[in-house]
């Protein structure tokens, strides 16, 4: 026969309150509105390795922390009593003097006449994702250098085969330099930026400086975050359109402009590169490298269309992708 639980029993609710903070791994405390330690869970003490609560009741709940750390919880407090939540992320030891990292989020609470009594403070033991966190950027360091110098000894080799073959295969070498540096570049951007995206403003401002960027080049478009993928093809793309600009097109001109502009709508990404000001364009007699890098690398890479028409009074290149193939995910 199975007892019922009696819905009308006062000692309900709170026998489940109990269970449920008993059952947390959150160390939940509640201070008074001095920050003084009231409570503290039963799973709270076993995180915190508290041996004996009744040594701690009384004691100031900033005085766990030290540094800027203190200097939050203080806030945290005076927020609170402000009737406002407030959320930091620091380290503090354990009763046992074990360094942990913790998520707190302090919210007041309120009486019946609205306004705080006192004080709850969730805090989550984080020193597992925070160490993760470190490994991953360690990786990423090593893996950063290694491409780096990846990319130096196909510079290096590169280099000493086309020399063999004479001041003929001068112009290639060159441009084959510049390319491995834009490459170089865009990875230094995303390791900058501590995760495998990058800000597509900031990388195209970046391969763009040495073309009179502030004077001659217009850029215009949202924030967007773009995934690492995309944002190498992109970098490749944009060195090509500037360097060619530089050379055949309105940047070879002191006055020929480019304007670079993008946007984002209907679930798919537009961005256009239009010159003016430069010499008459009439459309090539063959396609060169250059033109197929820009056109099958963005194709390819972003499952996009990338379309050069050749106007008599300036290139005007459009590239349409997907979002999704495009923006770094949340």
């Amino acid at each position: 026969m199975t007892s019922e639980i009696d819905p009308a029993d006062p000692n309900r609710e709170a026998r489940f309150i109990r269970s449920v903070l008993a059952a947390s791994e959150d160390c939940i405390k509640i201070l008074d509105l001095d920050g003084a330690l009231v409570f503290m869970s039963e799973g709270g003490q076993k995180v915190m390795e508290v041996d004996d609560f009744e040594r701690l009741r009384g004691c100031q709940w900033p005085d766990v922390w030290t540094g800027g750390a203190a200097a939050h919880a203080r806030a945290a407090i005076a927020a609170a009593r402000a009737g406002r939540s407030y959320r930091f992320q620091e380290m503090a030891n354990t009763a046992r003097g074990n360094p942990r990292h913790w998520d707190v989020q302090v919210t007041p609470i309120l009486g019946p006449d609205g306004r705080p009594e006192s004080i709850l403070s969730v805090s989550r033991d984080v020193t597992a994702l925070k160490e993760s966190e470190e490994r991953y950027k360690l990786l990423a360091a090593e893996l950063h250098h290694r491409i780096k110098n990846t990319l130096a000894l196909t510079q290096s080799v590169t280099a000493q085969t086309l020399r063999a073959g004479g001041e003929a295969l001068a112009p290639y070498r060159a441009r084959i330099d510049e390319r491995l540096v834009a490459l170089a570049r865009a990875q230094d951007m995303l390791f900058q930026a501590e995760s495998a995206e990058a800000q597509l403003d900031a990388l195209v401002r970046s391969v763009l400086t040495p073309h009179d960027l502030e004077t001659r080049i217009v850029i215009s478009g949202p924030p967007v975050r773009l995934r690492d993928r995309a944002a190498t093809a992109m970098t490749l793309a944009i060195h090509e359109l500037g360097s060619n600009a530089a050379k055949y097109g309105a940047l070879s001109r002191t006055e020929g402009r480019v304007a670079l502009t993008w946007n984002c709508g209907d679930d798919a990404f537009h961005m256009e590169w239009r010159e003016t000001g430069g010499p008459l364009v009439a459309p090539p007699t063959r396609r060169g490298f250059g033109s197929q890098l820009i056109e099958k690398t963005l194709s390819m890479q972003l499952r996009g269309k990338a379309v050069a028409d050749y106007r008599p009074e300036g290139v005007v290149f459009r590239l349409e992708a997907p979002l999704d193939a495009l923006l770094a995910r949340e």
